[in-house]
């Protein structure tokens, strides 16, 4: 029996089970994914990136800690974070509630975000992916 995983369609996907999802401003949102969270399960305390630090594609920029582990934040996206959601610093379990919504982690100006895009995975790919580490 294998579970279902909210997988967005307007959103592209790393095989660390982050996500960006571009905005018209021409920023970009990141977060863990759905598959990501359930992994984890209780999501206790997430690290953020700073503010206007520089972060390479796929470059640590946080870390998620749950009860069983805690795991890095790679971004999908690189450029300079122009915000980190403070909210997770009170409420950690956003994650586990809406990680594409309220549990986003950082917004980021890229650097080069068509080469980027370009790296990661459509949400067509990633299901499969999942699908493939599911068994």
């Amino acid at each position: 029996m294998s579970e279902e995983y909210k997988i967005p369609e307007d959103l592209y996907y790393t095989e660390e089970h982050e996500w960006a999802r571009k905005l018209d401003d021409g920023t970009v949102i990141v977060g863990v994914t759905d598959y990501a969270q359930k992994q984890l399960h209780e999501i206790v305390y997430v690290e953020l990136p700073d503010t206007g630090s520089e972060t390479g594609q796929m470059e640590v920029v946080g870390a998620v800690e749950s009860v069983k582990a805690v795991s890095d934040m790679n971004c999908p996206i690189g450029g300079t974070v122009v915000e980190a959601n403070e909210e997770l610093l009170d409420s950690p379990e956003l994650i586990n509630e809406d990680p594409y919504g309220e549990g986003w982690i950082a917004k980021i100006q890229p650097s080069d975000l068509d080469e980027d895009l370009a790296r990661l995975m459509d949400p067509k790919a990633y299901r499969e992916y999942v699908a493939a580490q599911a068994h």
